[in-house]
Parts: structure tokens; C-alpha cells; sequence
């Protein structure tokens, strides 16, 4: 979905006001994994947005039982959010905008099934189909980063979520799972966001 799109999301033209970051799931802080504490604070520099990053409840099963409920009630992801997931993160933000209309999101490392693996089948993400037509009712705006090397995720399933979305695919093949320290493109992206909606 390129930015120049419209979404039936009522009469009112809301704006992004906030930022919510969805980690993966995993153990340890998350203000120092991957660039996700990198980007709070570029993201906190930007007068008139605000970047929530939090430690998830159930951090290693990343359970969707959990992880949307904190999504809505303690994140408080609306209409005025742009939520950026990264792998379980990616997976939470598309079934939270299956049920929740937000601003945009952003996917990076974004999947389509369990890929055989137990605790990613026990997070309750890939046990029925994706409700594609209604998260692209629900966003303004769907972005995706992606690498062909990832080593977790077959790039067939990133494509796939890419095609039924219609996002605007950022496609790089030296990125790997996006577990750099530094995320410059994203902040790009949001800034790309944000001035489209004032």
C-alpha cells in the first residue's frame, strides 16, 4: 500500500501521534536488544510523537492471549498509532489489526505459519487463516521490511504476507533477521508516515 492511499476509517482524518514497538519474543530488556531502544529515542526526538517500547508479558511464548489485551489496554494502540513489530511482534500487529483500526503498521520479519516449531504453534498466532481484507480496513498505511537471508524465516512467507497486504515492501538480502543495533531506513519510514498524515 503505497502512502497515498486512503482508508475508509470514517468521516475524521486522524493522525499519528504515537509510536508502539512490538519486540520478538525473548528474554532480557528490550530497551537493549536489537535497534528497538535505538529507535525510542530517535522517535522521542520527534516533537509531537511519542515511542512506547515495553517489556512484554510472556516474553518467551509471546502468547496472542496476552500480547494483544497489553496491546490494547496498557499500550493503548488506536487510531492514532503506528505499531512497528518485529518477528512475534510482526505476528501480534497483524492480528491485533485484524479486530483494531490503527494509523499504520510496520512488519519487519513478518511470517505466515508456526514453521514447525512448538513454542511458535503455543503462541496461538497460526492456528486459523490470516484476515488479510480486514487489516488493510483497519491501517492507513503497511509497510514491511524483509531480507532473503533471513535465517528464521523462509522468504516465501515474507513475500506472502507482503502480496495479501499490498504493502510497501522494503526488500534487502544482507539484513538477515533485522537484529542490528541501528534501524536508519525504519526511521525513515516513519518520518514518511508522519508527515503524510499533518
Amino acid at each position: 500500500m503505497k502512502f497515498g492511499s486512503t482508508m475508509s476509517l470514517g468521516d475524521s482524518v486522524n493522525t499519528a501521534n504515537k509510536v508502539v514497538i512490538v519486540p520478538g519474543n525473548g528474554a532480557g530488556n528490550v530497551e537493549y536488544c536489537n535497534w528497538y531502544g535505538w529507535t525510542k529515542k530517535k522517535l522521542n526526538k520527534m516533537k509531537g510523537l511519542e515511542c512506547l517500547l515495553e517489556n512484554m508479558p510472556d516474553p518467551l511464548t509471546a502468547r496472542e492471549t496476552v500480547w494483544l489485551p497489553f496491546m490494547e489496554n496498557k499500550l493503548k494502540c488506536d487510531e492514532e498509532t503506528i505499531i512497528i513489530g518485529h518477528s512475534s511482534g510482526a505476528a501480534a500487529a497483524m492480528r491485533y489489526v485484524e479486530s483494531h483500526k490503527v494509523h499504520a503498521i510496520i512488519l519487519v520479519s513478518a511470517y505466515t505459519s508456526d514453521l514447525g516449531d512448538e513454542n511458535e504453534r503455543e503462541s496461538g498466532y497460526f492456528n486459523r487463516p490470516w484476515q488479510w481484507e480486514k487489516m488493510k480496513e483497519n491501517c492507513r498505511h503497511i509497510v514491511q521490511f524483509g531480507s532473503t537471508d533471513d535465517p528464521f524465516l523462509p522468504w516465501a512467507e515474507q513475500q506472502e504476507v507482503a502480496d495479501m497486504l499490498g504493502a510497501e515492501l522494503h526488500k534487502y538480502t544482507d539484513k538477515g533477521h533485522f537484529q542490528n543495533t541501528e534501524f536508519h531506513e525504519l526511521i525513515n519510514v516513519v518520518c514518511k508516515i508522519i508527515n503524510h498524515s499533518t
